[in-house]
């Protein structure tokens, strides 16, 4: 091919891409790359057939700008951890906003169905809590400690201990949602029993108030992100049992992706809860307007993280 018709049939191809490069146009990355490969393939025909022409060195400018916008989109991706948590889990929790509120629901009907039981049956407690803490349990209410048990062992060992489990708990309710929703609704169902025994416990004995000012401090938010693990299992096992449209292969693959999404978001609070329960609980005496504090900005933290901040930007990028 003569080097005139080389150019005519591509020049408009190259004066485009020209343009977006030198202007520093924001190009989208696929049709960036495209574009590099196809300059790079006529710059390597030009460097063939003519080696010493004006047209091999434009080529060879253009595909050394290319390169380099390449270079400076892949130097933006280390922003992708940001656009993670700013963007895509919002948008994966307003995803799964109906089955994490059917967890919430699950969790605090077993709440109360575990309080009811303990109620008209004085050893539904011992039952599902264990005579050993039970009995330790009385000990530290009748020595004027209700929530003793928290300020055993060291600080940080508790901490990294009580967080090891927390996230063992938050992985098994979103694994067991492989089983059709029921695995994930019995690990909210069995958590939810047991919370409404352990609080009828404190109530029986008089020290409700002051215990919940304790064990609320890391509870506000380990017990919240419990049942957001809780929503993506119950959001698993729904995408098998209703694929819509879609294989039931493929709603599990999709549905999984962004699920995962919102179950690692809950990592730095079971971190925080923790924490928390390692550092703080144990000097709930301290002050009750302390504890107060420390549970309502807890909530809030949780209530802005997973309902209001979705919900806002729902409205603003239109999700459905």
């Amino acid at each position: 091919m003569r080097e005139a018709s080389f150019i005519d049939r591509n020049k408009e191809k190259w004066v485009l891409i020209e343009g977006n490069l030198r202007n520093k146009m924001n190009v989208e990355p696929d049709l960036l790359a495209a574009n590099y490969m196809e300059l790079t393939n006529d710059l390597a025909y030009a460097q063939t057939f003519y080696p010493h022409s004006k047209t091999k060195d434009y080529l060879n400018e253009l595909a050394i700008l290319a390169h380099q916008q390449l270079y400076r989109d892949q130097k933006s991706s280390e922003n992708q951890i940001k656009i993670f948590f700013q963007r895509e889990i919002p948008e994966a929790i307003w995803e799964l906003r109906r089955p994490l509120f059917y967890a919430l629901l699950i969790f605090c009907f077993s709440i109360a169905i575990g309080f009811v039981s303990a109620y008209y049956d004085l050893d539904f407690v011992r039952l599902i809590l264990g005579d050993h803490y039970v009995d330790m349990s009385i000990k530290n209410i009748e020595s004027g400690n209700p929530a003793g048990v928290y300020a055993g062992g060291s600080e940080m060992g508790s901490a990294l201990a009580i967080t090891i489990n927390n996230v063992r708990v938050a992985f098994l309710g979103f694994a067991f949602g492989i089983f059709y929703s029921v695995g994930a609704g019995y690990i909210l169902f069995n958590n939810g029993i047991m919370v409404g025994a352990f609080h009828y416990m404190f109530y029986q004995h008089g020290v409700m108030g002051e215990a919940m000012s304790a064990i609320w401090i890391h509870g506000a938010i380990e017990l919240s992100v419990i049942v957001i693990a809780g929503g993506c299992g119950l959001a698993i096992g729904n995408s098998i049992l209703f694929p819509r449209s879609y294989t039931r292969i493929e709603s599990f693959k999709r549905r999984i992706r962004t699920a995962a999404k919102v179950l690692v978001s809950t990592v730095p609070f079971f971190v925080l809860a923790g924490f928390l329960e390692g550092f703080v609980t144990r000097h709930y005496q301290v002050s009750i307007w302390m504890c107060a504090l420390i549970i309502t900005v807890s909530f809030v933290a949780v209530l802005y993280f997973y309902v209001i901040r979705p919900y806002k930007m729902a409205k603003i990028y239109g999700w459905k």
